[in-house]
């Protein structure tokens, strides 16, 4: 009987301090997924990532998107403008550019936010742009002498086109080591704003986005400049969709020609894309 009661004591013992242990705030990597589309959308979902999946060559390795390039500056993102032109830029033209530039990509980083919290344990409620240099072929066609940018002149690519210092660019540093950058870590670009005169339609990716130098500064006073946006959805890995068309969804910004601004599809893409890589930061 001692022994019975002594091991009942034991097991209550042990009960109370299970109870009396204060509870534990989980951490990011242990965060729940939160993850509540639209019932409508659950499904077109649903078939993009698994194509995704399936035709990405390196879906899970790659380690430039976008999100990659945020989360290694800690909630921001560097650029470059590549004035691939000869028509002439005054400092006016050149901050309308910057303005233009910073609301468009936080069009797409605003879509991370639930009533300005971030969704599914996004960590950044803004995500400032920060322009760090222009590169032309002629210094003379920046016709301002402040030194609110780097500018580099003169420093071609192979194709002939303007670029910023390859020692202070990502894509050529993704190691993030900047040693050989002029002005340091703090003077790197991310991403390439490539402005090229007679350029039609659009590129982009972990590089950053190309557009025609007209269409972009003539579409500068437009709530949205729909190329570039489309564009910037393929930096942080979004798909296009010139040969299927998810179920129940006509018109969204990554089906090129279909819409003109992000839709609710393209935000659950985005969204979803950053459901599938957080763990990689820990959340």
């Amino acid at each position: 009987m001692r022994t019975r009661i002594v091991r009942l004591v034991t097991v209550l013992a042990a009960l109370l301090a299970v109870f009396a242990t204060p509870a534990v705030t989980a951490t990011p990597a242990q965060a729940a997924d939160n993850w509540n589309p639209p019932a409508n959308l659950v499904q077109p979902l649903d078939e993009v990532w698994r194509h995704v999946e399936s035709t990405y060559p390196d879906l899970y390795g790659f380690r430039n998107y976008g999100w990659d390039q945020v989360m290694a500056n800690k909630g921001s993102v560097n650029y470059c403008v590549r004035w691939e032109s000869d028509a002439p830029v005054s400092a006016a033209l050149r901050d309308q550019v910057h303005a233009a530039l910073k609301k468009q990509f936080g069009k797409w980083t605003a879509a991370m936010l639930d009533n300005g919290t971030g969704t599914n344990a996004w960590p950044y409620t803004t995500v400032p742009v920060n322009i760090v240099g222009w590169a032309v072929k002629n210094r003379s066609t920046l016709q301002w002498t402040d030194n609110s940018v780097d500018i580099y002149a003169g420093n071609l690519d192979s194709g002939g086109a303007p670029q910023c210092a390859p020692d202070c660019g990502r894509f050529f540093h993704q190691d993030g080591n900047y040693a050989k950058c002029p002005g340091g870590a703090a003077r790197h670009y991310d991403q390439s704003l490539w402005l090229t005169k007679g350029f039609e339609g659009g590129a982009g990716g972990d590089w950053g986005q190309r557009v025609g130098q007209e269409y972009f500064t003539g579409a500068l006073a437009q709530e949205d400049i729909h190329i570039y946006l489309h564009e910037v959805g393929h930096t942080f890995g979004l798909d296009d969709f010139y040969d299927w068309t998810p179920t129940g969804q006509c018109c969204f910004l990554m089906k090129a020609g279909s819409a003109t601004r992000i839709t609710d599809f393209d935000q659950w893409m985005l969204r979803d894309f950053w459901r599938h890589l957080k763990s990689r930061y820990g959340y």
